[in-house]
């Protein structure tokens, strides 16, 4: 998988690229987790492509676990992309990201610009 390290707003960032290996469960990410451990990074930035569909399918438990996951490690993780078809399509998946938005944890995001604003409030 390749990663990049980079600062924004004073927080390194962790930031993986679009193409590579669909994240499909817990063990897809550790090896990120530990990458951002590694580095020194406060956070992961995860395209929403790099999910598999099973991630935005809340009743496979696949979101819930990734996302223990990284609060279990202390890192946060940022999804970036548009996802706004699908939780058109599920209320259930909207709650989630609109829970996840109010946190400091977990983010979804349309861009880094986007990140970049939240990470300096």
């Amino acid at each position: 998988m390749t990663i990049t390290l980079r600062t924004i707003h004073d927080v390194p960032v962790l930031l993986c690229a679009p193409e590579g290996e669909p994240i499909a469960g817990e063990s897809d990410v550790l090896d990120l987790i530990g990458d951002a451990g590694y580095h020194g990074a406060a956070w992961v930035v995860v395209p929403a492509e790099r999910f598999d569909e099973s991630f935005f399918q809340l009743r496979t438990r696949v979101a819930g676990d990734i996302v223990q996951k990284f609060v279990q490690y202390r890192v946060g993780l940022a999804v970036v992309g548009d996802i706004s078809r699908l939780t058109a399509a599920s209320t259930a998946l909207r709650d989630f990201v609109r829970e996840c938005n109010r946190n400091r944890q977990t983010w979804f995001v349309s861009d880094l610009d986007e990140l970049g604003e939240r990470l300096k409030g």
